[in-house]
C-alpha cells in the first residue's frame, strides 16, 4: 500500500452485488476490512447496523474510506463532520461493479493515490480532479512516507505560483519527482528544497523534509511532557535542524512505561522506540550502527542523522501492547467500537478456541492462539510474553472480561510476576455487554434493581460458598443472575441452587432464561420459579431470577415483559 497513511482502509458495502468488488480491492490492502450492512452481506469482515453513523465514527477515528456506492451518499452523509482541508483521511466512492474510483477527500492524505491504485486494479480510470496532480502527475502538497511537507499555507500558494506558469528548480534528492511533468528550469526563482536542515521559509520555496533525523533521550525523564518536547526541539535547533525532519524518539527500555515520554513523542509526532543501550551516544550506535560518531551528544541527549528516512520498524523495538476485550454476547452489533478497533491492529489475538472465532475473520498476517477454556493462567502469560516483545496483543473473552473472564486471569499473571518486561507492557481492559445484561434487555428490565451476579461453578471456590453466598442474597431479595448454571460434569448444583431460592421466593417469582443470545438460534423464555426444572436450562443458558417485585405483562405480541421496579418497598408518589 503506498498511501502514506498508517491505518488500513474500511470497504464499506451496502449490499451483496458489491462483495466481489470489494474482495478484489481487498487484496491490493490485505489489511482492509469489509463493512457489511447486517440484513443484507453476510460474509463481509464485520456488519454494521446503520451506514451514516458507521462512515461518520471510520472517518473520525482517520480510517481511509472506500465506499462501494453513489458519491452523493458519502457527500451527504460525512457533511456534518467534514473538516478543514488538509486534515481528513483518504474517502473514495467506487461504483458497485468497479466501473469508476472517484477520490472525495483527503487530497493531503494520499487519497489520489489511492484512486490510481485501485482503478489499476479494478482495469478502469480514477476520476482525479486535482489542479496540480493532473498538471504535474503528482501532488506535491503530499510527498511520500519518510517525508514531511514544510508549510501547508505556504505549499497552496507555491502550487498556485506553479499552475499560472511559473517554473521551477529542484534542490536536494527527490527520487519520487523524477516521472512528474515539472516545468523545471535551473534558474527558476521558484525551489522545492529537499533537505533536513532548519530553514527559514519562503514564498519562493517548497521546503520538504525527510525524517531521517533519529533523537536519543536518557537521564532525567521525569519532566513534563512539554519539557521533554522542549528540550527535543531546543537540540534540533541548536544543530540547525528542522524539527519536521524528526522521525523517532529513542530510549531506554527502562522508560518504557513512562508517560510523559509518550505524550512528548505524540505532541511531535513521532514514533517512540526503545533499546537495551544506556547512554544516549550507545543508543544511536546500537540501532544506526552504519553512521559515524552522532551529530550532537551531550548529556542526556544525542542527535542521529541518516542518508535515508527511517525505517522506523527496523530501530530497537516498540512498546508492547496486550488489550484484553470483551465480545459481547456474541452479535456483531453489540461489539463496542473500541474492541473492534483493537481486534484491528493485533498481531496476536488469544482466547478459547469458540471466542477467538467469533471475533474473526482476521487477516492472514494475524497469529491466533488458541487453547482450552480452562488454561487462563497459561494463556495470560503467554500474552505477557508476546506483548513484551513489542507485539500488539488482544486476549478475547466473551462478554465483558471482568465478568467470570480473562481480565483477572490477566491481572493475576501481572500481579505475580517480577519480570520489569511484564510490567512495562501497555495494558488495556475493553469492556463487553456480558450475557447477563445482554438477556436483561432482550426479556425487558429484570435487572431493573439491585442484583447479585453468581458462578454457580465449583472449580474455583467451594461449592459451601456458593451455597452460603446464595442465601445470603437470596435473604437480602437481590434479584439473581446465574452464569455457568449447569453442565455434564455438574448436574446437580442448579438443583440445589433453586432449592435454596425457594425457601424465600414465592413460586410466581418470574425467572428468564436466555439461551446463546445475541448468537444464532437464540431462545428467549420466560416462567415461574415453581416451574422452573434444571432440565429447562445448560451451560449456554443465562438464568435471571426475579426479586419479590419483578413484575411481568403481556407485549402487544403475545410475549411477556419482566422488569423489577426501582422503587422497594411502598411504591412512591411521582404523580
Amino acid at each position: 500500500m503506498s498511501t502514506t497513511t498508517l491505518n488500513a482502509p474500511a470497504i464499506v458495502i451496502l449490499g451483496k452485488g458489491a462483495l466481489a468488488t470489494a474482495r478484489h480491492i481487498q487484496q491490493l490492502y490485505p489489511q482492509a476490512l469489509i463493512y457489511g450492512l447486517a440484513g443484507r452481506v453476510e460474509d463481509a469482515d464485520r456488519s454494521y447496523s446503520e451506514f451514516g453513523a458507521t462512515l461518520r465514527q471510520l472517518y473520525q477515528q482517520d480510517t481511509p474510506i472506500i465506499a462501494l456506492c453513489a458519491a452523493g451518499i458519502v457527500i451527504r452523509t460525512l457533511a456534518p463532520v467534514l473538516l478543514e482541508k488538509g486534515v481528513e483521511p483518504p474517502v473514495l466512492a467506487v461504483a458497485e461493479d468497479g466501473s469508476a474510483v472517484v477520490p472525495l477527500l483527503g487530497g493531503l492524505g494520499g487519497v489520489n493515490v489511492m484512486a490510481r491504485e485501485i482503478a489499476a486494479a479494478l482495469n478502469t480510470a480514477a476520476a482525479i480532479t486535482t489542479s496540480g496532480e493532473l498538471r504535474f502527475g503528482t501532488c506535491l502538497l503530499n510527498p511520500p512516507a519518510g517525508y514531511a511537507l514544510g508549510d501547508l499555507e505556504l505549499g497552496k500558494r507555491f502550487v498556485s505560483d506553479l499552475l499560472s506558469g511559473e517554473s521551477v528548480r529542484v534542490e536536494g534528492d527527490a527520487p519520487w519527482l523524477a516521472q512528474a511533468q515539472l516545468p523545471e528550469n535551473d534558474q527558476a526563482q521558484l525551489a522545492i528544497h529537499v533537505g533536513y536542515g532548519e530553514r527559514e521559509p519562503s514564498d519562493h520555496e517548497l521546503l520538504i523534509y525527510p525524517r531521517n533525523v533519529l533523537v536519543a533521550l536518557s537521564g532525567d525523564l521525569a519532566d513534563p511532557a512539554e519539557v521533554v518536547a522542549d528540550t527535543v526541539k531546543a537540540a534540533l535547533h541548536d544543530s540547525r535542524i528542522a524539527v519536521q525532519a524528526l522521525g523517532c524518539l529513542l530510549a531506554s527500555k527502562a522508560e518504557m512505561a513512562n508517560p510523559a515520554l509518550h505524550a512528548a513523542a505524540e505532541s511531535l509526532g513521532v514514533a517512540l522506540r526503545f533499546t537495551d543501550a544506556d547512554t544516549p551516544a550507545e543508543m544511536t550506535q546500537q540501532v544506526l550502527p552504519q553512521l559515524l560518531p552522532p551529530l550532537t551528544s551531550a548529556a542526556g541527549i544525542a542527535i542521529a542523522v541518516a542518508a535515508q528516512p527511517l525505517e522506523v520498524e527496523q530501530i530497537g523495538c516498540a512498546r508492547g501492547r496486550l488489550a484484553v476485550i470483551g465480545l459481547g454476547p456474541g452479535a456483531t452489533e453489540f461489539m463496542i467500537p473500541a474492541v473492534k478497533a483493537e481486534l484491528a491492529r493485533a498481531n496476536d489475538v488469544l482466547g478459547y478456541e469458540t471466542y477467538v472465532r467469533m471475533a474473526g475473520p482476521f487477516r492472514a498476517d494475524q497469529v491466533l492462539h488458541c487453547t482450552d477454556n480452562r488454561k487462563e493462567m497459561l494463556r495470560a502469560r503467554h500474552a505477557f510474553e508476546l506483548a513484551a516483545e513489542g507485539r500488539s496483543v488482544v486476549v478475547v473473552s466473551s462478554g465483558d472480561p471482568g465478568v467470570f473472564a480473562m481480565a483477572a486471569a490477566v491481572l493475576e499473571a501481572l500481579h505475580e510476576s517480577d519480570n520489569p518486561d511484564w510490567h512495562r507492557v501497555d495494558l488495556h481492559i475493553l469492556p463487553g455487554v456480558s450475557a447477563s445484561l445482554a438477556t436483561a434487555a432482550l426479556a425487558g428490565a429484570p435487572l431493573g434493581h439491585d442484583f447479585c451476579v453468581m458462578s454457580l461453578s465449583d472449580n474455583l471456590k467451594p461449592w459451601e460458598i456458593i451455597e452460603k453466598r446464595l442465601d445470603l442474597a437470596c435473604q437480602a431479595d437481590l434479584a439473581l443472575a446465574f452464569y455457568n448454571p449447569i453442565s455434564r460434569s455438574r448436574p446437580w448444583q442448579l438443583g440445589r441452587a433453586l432449592e435454596i431460592v425457594r425457601q424465600h421466593r414465592s413460586p410466581e417469582t418470574p425467572v428468564t432464561l436466555g439461551r446463546d443470545v445475541g448468537r444464532p438460534g437464540q431462545t428467549l423464555r420466560v416462567v415461574t420459579l415453581g416451574e422452573l426444572m434444571p432440565e429447562h436450562v445448560d451451560m449456554r443458558t443465562m438464568v435471571l431470577i426475579g426479586s419479590s417485585l419483578t413484575c411481568v405483562f403481556p407485549r402487544a405480541n403475545g410475549q411477556p415483559w419482566v422488569y423489577t421496579p426501582r422503587w422497594y418497598g411502598a411504591k412512591p408518589d411521582i404523580a
